[in-house]
């Protein structure tokens, strides 16, 4: 069964950083893109980043670029997003998400909070 756990969420004052991890088992994921998304109360999931399995590109979302930081390591089906200059607005539950559209699949995580107080 596959499952991805996230952890590294926690309370942090605003410029302040974190870093979460996803690890993912029970299948391969070679092939596989992985992201981040988040969701604050009241509001839809958004896309925050993602690293691509071929060649490992990045792609971010523009409230975050330049904070944020993606990165996988690929023997450890692991991806990670390293936060910098965090701002209240930051606040959100995040999900990370490995997706293949080759394969047709998608996983998410449980969601781990990241709090960002002024």
């Amino acid at each position: 069964q596959v499952q991805l756990a996230e952890s590294g969420g926690g309370l942090v004052q605003a410029g302040g950083s974190l870093r979460l991890s996803c690890a993912a088992s029970g299948r391969p994921f070679r092939g596989y893109d992985m992201g981040w998304f988040r969701q604050a109360p009241g509001k839809d999931r958004e896309y925050v980043a993602v690293i691509r399995w071929s060649g490992g590109g990045t792609n971010y979302a523009d409230s975050v670029k330049g904070r944020f930081t993606i990165s996988r390591d690929n023997a450890k089906n692991t991806v990670y997003l390293q936060m910098t200059s965090l701002k209240p607005e930051d606040t959100a539950i995040y999900y990370c998400n490995f997706y293949s559209t080759s394969y047709g699949s998608t996983y998410w995580g449980q969601g781990t909070q990241v709090t960002v107080s002024s």
